[in-house]
């Protein structure tokens, strides 16, 4: 129970333990990469797993200054191949479920998370594929309410491509060119919490807004 437990820790906080990963695993790492993008973009069950603070750490890692086996311009295509291919699982799958899985019979599928998200989609339109990039939880689910809303493939393949290529190059990059600066590796960690909540700040100014609206609405 342990070693499962340690497992999941692992899994879901990547970003936090990448160092120890590389040392231990070295270009298998690619693989758990991978893995974790392509899930974070790809099933609306696994929101909670790291996206950005994760990009940034693996950018700073393929550093030559550090001796990494990993290499910046095979993560950087390995991760764009991840996060389109997320994306595309996502869309089909919201195209042939539809509104169904959030019926309430699957409990980590919450309605709200589809609202706010259709919510955001109805304000920025098609270019929501790129801009949800950027934004957890609404990244994970918006391919999905792309497929639910029969968005057309190819007009929805188009944003997906930009937008995957554009996060990903955005925080590997920056972790590359950034990561290895006497400030953030004094400050690593801050650093990576810094990202998390710079993320995470997009999703809670929606929900202050959302709430002042309803209370807006309730006091008229």
């Amino acid at each position: 129970m342990d070693l499962l437990a340690t497992f999941i820790d692992l899994f879901i906080h990547l970003d936090k333990h990448l160092s120890a990963v590389i040392q231990n695993y070295g270009t298998w790492t690619y693989l758990l990469l991978f893995l974790i993008v392509f899930m974070e973009t790809g099933l609306v069950v696994t929101p909670f797993l790291p996206g950005d603070s994760l990009l940034f750490a693996a950018g700073t890692f393929a550093s030559p200054a550090l001796g990494s086996p990993l290499n910046i311009v095979v993560l950087f295509v390995l991760l764009c191949v991840a996060a389109i291919g997320g994306d595309t699982v996502n869309y089909w799958i919201g195209h042939y479920i539809g509104e169904r899985a959030f019926s309430g019979n699957i409990r980590f599928l919450k309605k709200e998370y589809l609202d706010r998200t259709q919510e955001f989609y109805e304000r920025h339109g098609g270019k929501t594929i790129i801009l949800a990039r950027f934004v957890p939880i609404v990244r994970t689910f918006a391919p999905f309410v792309a497929g639910v809303g029969k968005m057309s493939y190819s007009h929805f393949i188009a944003y997906n491509v930009v937008g995957g290529i554009s996060w990903v190059a955005i925080f590997t990059f920056g972790g590359y060119f950034f990561g290895n600066l006497s400030f953030v590796k004094d400050n690593f960690t801050l650093v990576v919490l810094a990202i998390i909540l710079i993320s995470v700040l997009p999703a809670i100014i929606e929900i202050v807004k959302e709430r002042s609206r309803k209370t807006a609405k309730a006091q008229a």
